[in-house]
């Protein structure tokens, strides 16, 4: 059963997830990531560390690290930065890596050219177990999210609500709630940080499922929806 509970925005800007290997190619052998501060998932932390990427038709300085490092290198856009770039990056979840664009990093100790890595990532919410039981969903669930909720809105301006669709839930323990989208929806919606948006319901007339470990995939189905008490709840402003 859905719930009006509200879950918080996490605005994420173009970032760099590297492996330890890749870290030592553009920063020197044995370095280690500084922690510039901690980050909503719990053990993440944005690095003092940045880098250079280079694509066919532009580039882009100052692309933060986050760590720790993974066993994978990948880089997280906006559709915004792939068109500076010049890369054909597909949406795809954390991880799903397989067909996506290279591209080239500078650091200050060397070059790396990587041959696949770059993806914007898909909308999704972290949950808890927990969270995924308040919520009535499950891992790899697709939902609606309603953003921003009524209440945060400036009345000095007119209203930009929207619907975001095909929102991918992930479910893991050390998981805390929280919406991540990329700058371009953030702006698109008037979103910042610390914003909240509440769960709507499940997609109509389609039925969208992770390929792999978690990009989308669209398959017929049975016309769903089931809407949140949420919708006609809130009195707006």
């Amino acid at each position: 059963m859905l719930t009006t509970k509200p879950i918080p925005v996490g605005v994420s800007n173009r970032h760099l997830h590297i492996s330890e290997r890749d870290l030592w190619q553009l920063f020197g052998p044995g370095y280690r990531l500084s922690r510039l501060r901690d980050i909503s998932q719990k053990g993440q932390y944005a690095a003092h560390e940045t880098v250079e990427a280079v694509g066919p038709q532009g580039r882009i300085q100052n692309i933060r690290i986050v760590g720790p490092p993974r066993a994978q290198t990948q880089l997280e856009i906006s559709p915004s930065d792939a068109y500076r770039l010049g890369v054909a990056a597909p949406v795809r979840y954390s991880g799903d890596l397989e067909g996506t664009p290279g591209i080239t990093l500078i650091g200050p100790q060397g070059e790396l050219h990587l041959s696949r890595g770059v993806i914007i990532p898909q909308r999704h919410i972290h949950m808890s177990p927990r969270d995924a039981r308040e919520f009535g969903v499950h891992d790899r669930a697709r939902v609606m999210v309603a953003a921003p909720v009524p209440g945060q809105l400036n009345p000095m301006h007119e209203s930009r609500r929207l619907i975001f669709d095909n929102v991918l839930v992930r479910v893991d323990p050390s998981f805390v709630l929280d919406f991540h989208i990329d700058t371009d929806e953030a702006n698109a919606a008037g979103l910042r940080n610390g914003d909240s948006v509440y769960l709507l319901g499940f997609p109509t007339s389609r039925r969208w499922l992770p390929r792999g470990n978690g990009s989308q995939k669209m398959t017929s189905g049975r016309r769903f929806c089931k809407s949140a008490k949420s919708a006609s709840m809130h009195k707006p402003e």
